[in-house]
């Protein structure tokens, strides 16, 4: 790895470990981030956001077999349906855990198996998932690309990422399916 990114995913984890924010770059768009299992961080990302506590998080995690730790029952087809997918997955399971209080508003959890080197690495190196949500102020539309992100929303956030700025791809927010236990799902966001 080059040190220009080492040094960042450092950085990075290291607000992350002291319970702040984030604005960083996913497999998807740009996201405001914590450290999911710390509910104080989740409370900053809810009032940066602007965000209505009925309104869950998605969870990213590095690995398939991460989900575990996180999901009370993991269906055995999650695993199939994440490493079939042409595009970023986040798959809604019945139950979490081990994650902070308030990163759902049920009992129900969202998460993602990661696909973006950054990411990947700061989940791995803090050890802990991390939650993702739009770079914008809830009820306004979703950045694209790091330079759609409003100056508010980039003061807001306690540390945002110094890299990927400039990358000019058009992403978009990831397929959302619902997976039940006895392996049938639905989609809930194409």
């Amino acid at each position: 790895m080059e040190k220009a990114f080492e040094e960042e995913v450092e950085r990075t984890v290291a607000f992350l470990k002291a319970g702040k924010t984030i604005l960083y770059p996913t497999d998807t768009i740009w996201g405001v981030g914590c450290d999911a299992t710390n509910s104080k961080a989740c409370d900053k990302v809810y009032a940066v956001k602007h965000r209505p506590a009925s309104k869950s998080l998605i969870v990213l995690v590095d690995t398939i077999e991460r989900l575990q730790d996180y999901v009370v029952h993991v269906p055995a087809i999650a695993s199939d349906l994440i490493q079939a997918a042409k595009k970023p997955l986040s798959i809604i399971y019945a139950e979490g855990k081990n994650l902070a209080r308030n990163v759902s508003a049920d009992k129900s959890i969202c998460i993602r198996v990661v696909n973006h080197e950054f990411c990947k690495e700061v989940i791995r190196k803090l050890g802990k998932p991390i939650t993702s949500t739009s770079a914008n102020l809830s009820g306004q539309p979703t950045p694209l690309t790091y330079n759609d992100i409003t100056e508010e929303m980039k003061q807001s956030v306690d540390y945002t990422v110094q890299l990927y700025h400039d990358v000019l791809e058009r992403p978009k927010s990831s397929t959302i399916i619902r997976l039940f236990e006895d392996n049938t799902f639905e989609i809930v966001r194409n």
